[in-house]
């Protein structure tokens, strides 16, 4: 039977991420990402849900985050959901998917955890450069074509 276990989120942080080590010394970093959905409902208004995801992140991947991320941030991550299943002090069972990441890219720029959005990933605020060539003197026809 095949299987496939594969996550991609893209929030804001819900809180400073929080870094450990394992006895052996690797770096783990726990953080959570909430995600947002708009709709319009049937009655024509709009609605809204708020999904809180706990992620987890090992080694270097743990350590850049830690490093540069903080409360507020767009970040997209990819992974695999992890099922933690434990008891707790009162003895009761208790358990939670989590989102082990693999992989993570930054949204906008370093400043986006402030509340803006960011630029799509420049994070020099700055716009992407536009293509100024006037094409309207190209040659027409498709004689000029090399293939």
């Amino acid at each position: 039977m095949a299987n496939f276990n594969k996550v991609i989120l893209l929030g804001n942080l819900t809180r400073d991420p929080q870094l450990s080590y394992t006895p052996s010394q690797t770096a783990v970093v726990d953080f959570g990402i909430a995600t947002n959905r708009r709709w319009k409902g049937q009655d024509g208004t709009q609605k809204e849900e708020t999904c809180f995801v706990d992620c987890r992140a090992f080694g270097k991947t743990a350590e850049t985050i830690n490093k540069y991320c903080q409360k507020g941030r767009q970040l997209m991550v990819d992974g695999r959901l992890t099922f933690d299943s434990w008891t707790g002090k009162d003895g009761q069972k208790r358990n939670r998917l989590r989102v082990t990441v693999e992989n993570f890219q930054f949204i906008g720029s370093r400043d986006s955890a402030a509340g803006s959005q960011g630029g799509g990933g420049y994070s020099d605020n700055k716009p992407p450069v536009r293509d100024e060539t006037d094409y309207s003197q190209a040659p027409q026809g498709g004689d000029d074509i090399p293939f």
